[in-house]
């Protein structure tokens, strides 16, 4: 298990602490230095900056406690790293499986992956095109399939990580086995529906006329971000429902909220001001807008988008790979 002991050179307060400081002193030098083409914030709006710089300087101290931790755990990255290797093929045989099992007896099978998300977009382009036209969304199709593709691909991932150690406690009692290779299995098998229902995004994209940008040959970059992000997070999930089954009651409310938290079907110019510097506490609200700016606007986002979005991924993937690999090994007494 990858752990920090009280045997290490640095203990796990110490790098709690090194963390605080370095993340204090950088975010006292990016108030004061940081251009407003990378904090992007209004100028003379110091609390946005301070925000931002804050952010920023968090982002960067963890990735340099992660390199730290690497440096003076090698041992324990690449017995982690040899651990993975050699059951790479039951986490590719666990994706074949949820495929498989997915689309079994089914008259269509995978054509659903690309129709559901067509169907879906028509059913609410009926009811909410006519209202948002008014209010400058142009091409609502796309820019609400866009946003939907995005919030599903979180949704379903997490949701299905969140119990897949639970579910194969059957597995887990008789072998040993990393136990990230549970939620793993379920994020990239969301992946690959996302894959097939990004088929059905670029139909209604052609078949509504949308000039082709060519930022759009970037789409794998917001992908990339979100799947680290969910990884983290469902990683995260899968650990603590372990001890409190009734996670995956609360998380179906907060997929709820975070659903009209996040501007999949309404425009984001329509929110006051507050609730508009609100939202952008919504990691998904990045990504949603991260992936409408390659396929809609034709524009690549600026510095500060990037930055958020690996702030926000790298913060849940550490954050998650962290409580899974120190509370795996107590899950036996609870599964």
């Amino acid at each position: 298990m990858c752990t920090l002991t009280k045997s290490s050179k640095l203990t796990k307060n110490h790098y709690i602490g090194i963390t605080v400081v370095l993340s204090a002193l950088l975010s006292v030098v990016f108030f004061i230095y940081l251009p407003i083409e990378v904090a992007d914030h209004r100028p003379g709006n110091a609390l946005l900056l301070a925000v931002n710089a804050g952010f920023l300087a968090i982002t960067l101290s963890c990735l340099v406690i992660a390199f730290l931790i690497s440096i003076t755990h090698w041992d324990l990255v690449l017995k982690q790293v040899e651990t993975f290797s050699r059951f790479r093929f039951l986490l590719l045989l666990m994706i074949k499986r949820d495929f498989v099992t997915r689309y079994r007896r089914s008259v269509l099978g995978v054509l659903w992956s690309v129709l559901n998300p067509l169907l879906t977009m028509a059913i609410i382009t009926m009811v909410f095109a006519m209202l948002f036209r008014d209010m400058g969304i142009e091409n609502f199709p796309v820019y609400f399939l866009g946003g939907q593709l995005i919030f599903s691909f979180f949704s379903e991932s997490t949701v299905q990580a969140m119990t897949s150690v639970t579910s194969g406690a059957s597995i887990i009692k008789k072998i040993y086995l990393p136990k990230y290779i549970f939620p793993m299995s379920k994020v990239f098998s969301a992946l690959v529906n996302m894959g097939f229902s990004l088929i059905a995004f670029l139909f209604v994209f052609f078949i509504t006329g949308v000039p082709f940008k060519w930022t759009m040959l970037l789409i794998p970059i917001p992908i990339i971000y979100l799947l680290i992000f969910c990884l983290g997070v469902g990683m995260l999930l899968s650990a603590m429902s372990v001890f409190f089954r009734d996670l995956s009651y609360i998380w179906g409310v907060g997929i709820m909220l975070l659903q009209f938290l996040t501007p999949i079907f309404y425009p984001v110019s329509i929110l006051p001001i507050r609730v508009f510097y609100l939202i952008h506490l919504n990691p998904l609200f990045h990504y949603v807008e991260y992936f409408r700016d390659l396929t809609l606007n034709g524009t690549i986002p600026n510095l500060w988008s990037n930055i958020i979005c690996i702030g926000f991924a790298m913060a849940a993937l550490g954050l998650g790979v962290y409580v899974k690999l120190n509370k795996q090994d107590k899950y036996i007494l609870y599964l």
